[in-house]
């Protein structure tokens, strides 16, 4: 029985193939977009202002994430959960306790005279905090914010933060002003 010879297949333009179907898969699919914080920097300055007061630490709410992702907040351990209302009772301080954030009295447009927090809220990560648990964390501190402001626009307006006209989210703003420092992520020790 004879055995014939087979084939060699030509592979050359399978190599032509094989980089057109990568050129098509790279132009068509589409990638899901980053997650991102829509906060806005204030801008760059070329001089440090040396005349800057000194910080008071009753104005300030020191909320640590650990590397373990576990939530500290002046420095007690606290769940995701109740962030959001303990930076409220912060900023507003209604009873003016000693341990959170003063208060002074300013002339505001359309309110009068009305006490406004002095409160920063000062947040920083470990290097190996979760991405996504520092998102969590400045969601809660946002939505603290955003809940401040939208009852104070529901009590003198009636109306909903967001369907203010400009002068009016302003006053509001001036009222319950977004104080967030960040700091630097560092090396915190975990357990």
């Amino acid at each position: 029985m004879k055995f014939r010879e087979t084939q060699e297949v030509n592979a050359g333009s399978m190599a032509d193939i094989a980089f057109l179907l990568l050129i098509f898969f790279l132009v068509s699919t589409t990638m899901e977009a980053d997650l991102g914080l829509g906060t806005l920097l204030p801008p760059y300055q070329d001089e440090i202002d040396t005349k800057t007061p000194p910080k008071n630490d009753r104005n300030v709410f020191e909320v640590l994430v650990n590397a373990d992702n576990q939530l500290m907040v002046e420095k007690k351990l606290m769940k995701l959960e109740q962030l959001t209302d303990a930076t409220k009772q912060f900023i507003v301080n209604p009873t003016n306790d000693p341990n959170l954030s003063a208060n002074e009295i300013k002339d505001i447009t359309f309110f009068g005279p009305i006490a406004v927090s002095k409160g920063i809220i000062s947040l920083q990560t470990a290097n190996d905090t979760k991405y996504q648990v520092y998102l969590m964390v400045q969601n809660e501190i946002v939505r603290a914010f955003n809940e401040l402001r939208n009852d104070l626009a529901k009590s003198k307006f009636g109306k909903d933060y967001q369907k203010l006209n400009t002068k009016e989210k302003e006053a509001v703003r001036q009222v319950y002003p977004k104080l967030i420092s960040e700091a630097e992520p560092v090396r915190l020790a975990s357990k």
